[in-house]
């Protein structure tokens, strides 16, 4: 009966440590109605336009920009971005190669974990669909490392490949990032002092007193607290080494009593 009863609590935690687990997995929620998704797109890294995570963003531009996106992301968190360009129906001269990139804060590249990041579109293809997943954005990392680290992240999207007649016509594109949270399996011992937010800092050489102060970013990413799931499954851990202990000793320990001594012995 004693073993039973500590089975069943064991079982009983275990269930208990899994449901936040669970929950880290799903993904992000989607940002409230209020904020209205932007409808174009920057030329450069400074100009990059600024969207959430979870927001379908939309852009105009002709065959041959270069498009940038700025959103923000948080450590345990695993950035999916994903672009679709509709392409003119007008006739085009040849395919067309769209590439889709991800920076982080320092306007390092990202290598993406997963999805097609660069496609190939038909001569009378009527869209292409690009993605990258990147790694899980960490909490800190060696400064020589390149990994993903909380912050700022940009998004640039551009014809790799087209033909010189095609340059120019007229093509719209839709951006959108969502995350999966990977929760405290991805936790490490340490944390940047300051997310890589840069800031943006011009200056104008019209007049001496003319002159644009710096402005630093507005997007920022929620913080993630101290807190980790790995909390839970430390404490359960040391739960069940506790009751393995208690389920051993009386299980080892027998009755407790002496035995009997038959008569005339």
């Amino acid at each position: 009966m004693r073993i039973a009863r500590v089975l069943t609590v064991a079982a009983l935690l275990l269930g208990a440590a899994a449901s936040p687990a669970v929950a880290d997995s799903s993904p992000s929620a989607s940002p409230s109605g209020d904020s209205a998704a932007p409808t174009s797109a920057g030329t450069s890294f400074r100009t990059a336009t600024e969207i959430q995570q979870g927001q379908q963003a939309t852009a105009s531009a002709s065959t041959g920009d270069y498009l940038y996106w700025q959103f923000p992301a948080e450590e345990q968190q695993r950035p999916t971005v994903r672009a679709t360009v509709k392409l003119p129906s007008s006739p085009r001269s040849s395919a067309q190669t769209w590439q889709l990139d991800v920076y982080d804060g320092l306007r390092r590249r990202q290598a993406c974990q997963y999805g097609a990041q660069t496609r190939t579109a038909a001569q009378d293809a009527s869209s292409v669909n690009l993605s990258c997943t990147l790694r899980t954005v960490r909490a800190w990392a060696e400064p020589w490392a390149d990994d993903p680290l909380p912050g700022t992240y940009y998004i640039r999207l551009t014809v790799v490949g087209v033909g010189a007649a095609d340059l120019g016509q007229p093509v719209n594109a839709e951006v959108r990032v969502d995350s999966k949270d990977v929760g405290g399996s991805a936790a490490v011992d340490g944390s940047l002092a300051e997310p890589l937010v840069p800031g943006i800092a011009t200056r104008s050489e019209k007049s001496d007193s003319d002159t644009d102060t710096a402005a630093l970013s507005k997007l920022r990413p929620d913080a993630s607290g101290w807190w980790s799931d790995r909390w839970v499954w430390t404490g359960v851990g040391g739960i069940l080494a506790a009751l393995a202990g208690i389920g051993g000793y009386a299980l080892t320990r027998g009755s407790g009593r002496p035995s009997r001594v038959p008569p005339g012995a």
